[in-house]
């Protein structure tokens, strides 16, 4: 099992290679070719959020807030609290600073890649209107194109099944809620592989909660990511806010090392990339913000493209927002609160056990909000991706034939639960790598369609 790791460790790394510079120099594209745009027009982006352009007898599936919410669900999940942690336990402070260049640039490419998916929208086997990348290349670029709607089809079967959040939720249960009662792990063997008997268990429970929600399609998604994400937003701030304000006078002091050791790259504890640590650490901060926030790789695209609306730009600048509230807030507050607590240092420890030892630190019994964080973020995510997923296979074999995914999806929650979360990331690493790579090139090939585009609605706006 070891060596499959390491293999697939290797091919991720391969992978990500030329992926790395798709991604940001993809979003460098989009940004100066758009003339900055959507910057401009931010503050219009929060009025659309909050309805003040809702159209109820516009084209579409859901509101453009639940559109939102459950584009959200999906980012700002487990990433933000276990994979934050793993970038910060590798690549030190210096990491976060490359994760928030990623989600700047990030921006604009959410932008273009959501409108687009709002703008080309195509209807599936039974009638009805979806987005996303594939439905993108399908209607707009043509034939010769399709191997690309198909490779992000197959990947996204992978990329979007439940196994990280399923990891990390039933890793949290057993540090923070049955170790301390003195519970410990039983193992059964398969083969020469040891399976814990209580993450089992765990897995079944989360499988039979989850398919409660996901078997009632996008509306009853979209209605529980809509309740959930800002429940979880508010709950992760208060929490790292006491953190803090408990550790105020080290907050100068890391913010200040974030910068200057993104450079350094003095506590890169990773392999070097293009020959030196420094881009290692930029490939670490790349990649662990892609994985949060999902910029580029074409999710948002398939959130947005179900939204109620006729004007595909606002799609576009609501889309924007994701990488704003996922990275530059979100695992902003999971960073420092590791970093403030000084637990980054603690070694051979990562993902959602590092993070909880910063709880555990600043706050009496803190891990146990955490842990209430955790459940939540892991559960808004799994109604997500169950839909992605399912979106996927729709496009591949028929909407009639699709919801056997629910059932495969639901079993994999089990199988995430028992494996290793090293081998859970370079699986979702690998996928989310192969989805960018046509979420990006039509992205690039139709960038004139929404320039144009933009050019028409903000000229009508004035």
């Amino acid at each position: 099992m070891q060596d499959f790791n390491q293999l697939l460790a290797d091919i991720a790394s391969y992978t990500w290679w030329p992926v790395l510079f798709l991604i940001i120099g993809g979003g460098l594209f989009f940004l100066i070719y758009s003339g900055f745009v959507q910057y401009k027009y931010f503050i219009h982006a929060i009025h659309v959020l909050m309805g003040k352009y809702h159209d109820v007898n516009a084209p579409g599936q859901i509101s453009p807030y639940k559109a939102l919410s459950t584009a959200l669900a999906s980012t700002v999940g487990m990433g933000n609290l276990s994979g934050v942690a793993a970038a910060i336990a590798m690549g030190g402070p210096g990491a976060l600073f490359w994760m928030w260049v990623t989600s700047f640039i990030g921006m604009s490419t959410n932008y273009f890649t959501s409108t687009l998916a709002s703008m080309y929208r195509g209807k599936d086997s039974t009638g009805e209107l979806q987005g996303g990348p594939m439905y993108v290349i399908r209607e707009a670029l043509g034939k010769n194109w399709q191997p690309l709607a198909t490779l992000f089809c197959l990947c996204s079967l992978v990329g979007m099944l439940p196994i990280f959040q399923a990891n990390q939720l039933t890793q949290a249960i057993i540090d923070i809620g049955l170790k301390p009662m003195g519970i410990e792990e039983h193992m059964y063997m398969i083969g020469s592989t040891p399976i814990s008997i209580q993450k089992f268990i765990i897995g079944i429970f989360i499988t039979i909660l989850v398919s409660v929600v996901i078997i009632g399609g996008i509306q009853r998604i979209g209605n529980w990511a809509g309740r959930l994400v800002p429940l979880m937003i508010i709950l992760h701030f208060i929490s790292v806010a006491v953190i803090l304000i408990a550790y105020a006078d080290q907050v100068p002091y890391y913010i200040k090392l974030v910068f200057t050791d993104a450079f350094a790259a003095e506590h890169y504890h990773g392999d070097p990339f293009l020959g030196g640590v420094l881009g290692g650490i930029i490939m670490l901060g790349v990649r662990r913000a892609t994985f949060s926030n999902e910029a580029g790789i074409g999710t948002a695209p398939m959130a947005m493209g179900a939204s109620i609306s006729t004007e595909p730009v606002r799609e576009g600048l609501i889309s924007m927002l994701s990488p704003v509230i996922d990275t530059l807030i979100s695992c902003s507050l999971t960073a420092f609160a590791i970093l403030v607590t000084g637990v980054w240092q603690t070694k051979n420890v990562t993902g959602i056990t590092l993070t909880s030892l910063a709880y555990r630190a600043a706050m009496p019994s803190g891990e146990y909000i955490l842990l209430l964080c955790t459940f939540v973020f892991a559960i808004s995510a799994l109604f997500s991706y169950s839909y992605y997923g399912r979106k996927a296979l729709s496009y591949l074999i028929g909407e009639e034939r699709s919801r056997w995914y629910d059932y495969f999806y639901l079993s994999m929650i089990v199988v995430g639960a028992v494996v290793s979360m090293d081998l859970v990331l370079n699986i979702i690493d690998i996928s989310f790598a192969l989805m960018a790579i046509p979420t990006m090139l039509s992205g690039f090939a139709l960038a004139s369609h929404v320039k144009r585009e933009s050019k028409k609605y903000f000229e009508k706006l004035k």
